[in-house]
């Protein structure tokens, strides 16, 4: 027997061939019981990890979804918690599944990650989870600059960064198919639903958040464990704002 808790294939194949925005309106109900949330153990390997940096003041959860990497912030953050989001359908779940919670609770914001409706100097922690597979390369810098408008001096910017796939793996040849039927489906339907595994390389990320005036650090995730070669399989991306007026930042792309 199915479980109606989890989207049937006709409910992903009609998200599928709907907008980003659209397509995730219709599965929020049902995303929690689904494998692209982002697994409690990497929430609580990027608490872990961020806590020695702490407390922070005021946190952002950048495409927060229904709101679970808002709890990484709960625990490191000792001002106010924020969550926004493009997806009405998304923040409804966020707002429902946050209801009992002890108050103050989080603020759910809807808006676009390329506008971010804040304030300059607004935070100081920016986190994002699970969400960096639906912009393209040439949206990062852009991206970027947005993050750092919002956040105060010195402030931060994490996510995590799993390890890709070892070349002729399963994996690596799964996340490949995935990104070339996303591309054949975006050649011949409208709406795009913008979704690829593949375009954000650790080098490529660096070197455009160096651009974008943050100075970059790695940190391995070893509550999530190693590769064969001791490679961690997930590391934690830490950037901070350097100041304006230090001579390389911001380059490009940003506002």
């Amino acid at each position: 027997m199915s479980d109606p808790s989890r989207p049937t294939l006709p409910e992903l194949a009609r998200q599928a061939l709907s907008s980003v925005q659209r397509g995730y309106d219709l599965l929020a109900p049902k995303f929690d019981h689904t494998s692209y949330r982002t697994p409690e153990a990497v929430l609580d390997a990027t608490a872990e990890a961020l806590a020695p940096d702490g407390p922070f003041g005021d946190g952002l959860d950048l495409c927060c979804g229904t709101g679970a990497g808002t709890r990484v912030l709960r625990h490191v953050c000792g001002g106010r918690t924020v969550g926004a989001d493009f997806s009405a359908g998304m923040l409804a779940e966020a707002r429902f599944r946050w209801a009992t919670e002890p108050e103050p609770g989080p603020h759910w914001v809807r808006g676009e990650a390329h506008a971010l409706p804040f304030r300059p100097g607004t935070f100081d922690l920016v986190v994002s989870f699970g969400a960096f597979g639906h912009f393209l390369p040439q949206e990062r810098p852009h991206l970027f600059g947005q993050v750092r408008e919002v956040l105060r001096e010195g402030g931060t910017f994490a996510f995590p960064l799993a390890a890709p796939p070892r070349p002729g793996t399963a994996a690596y040849f799964s996340l490949l198919g995935f990104d070339a039927a996303m591309r054949v489906r975006n050649a011949v339907w409208r709406p795009s639903f913008v979704m690829y595994y593949r375009t954000w390389p650790l080098a490529a990320v660096r070197r455009d958040l160096d651009e974008a005036g943050f100075d970059v650090a790695l940190r391995a995730l070893p509550a999530l464990g190693r590769r064969e070669d001791g490679s961690p399989r997930c590391r934690l991306l830490v950037a901070t704002k350097r100041p304006a007026t230090a001579g390389t930042a911001p380059k490009k792309g940003t506002p």
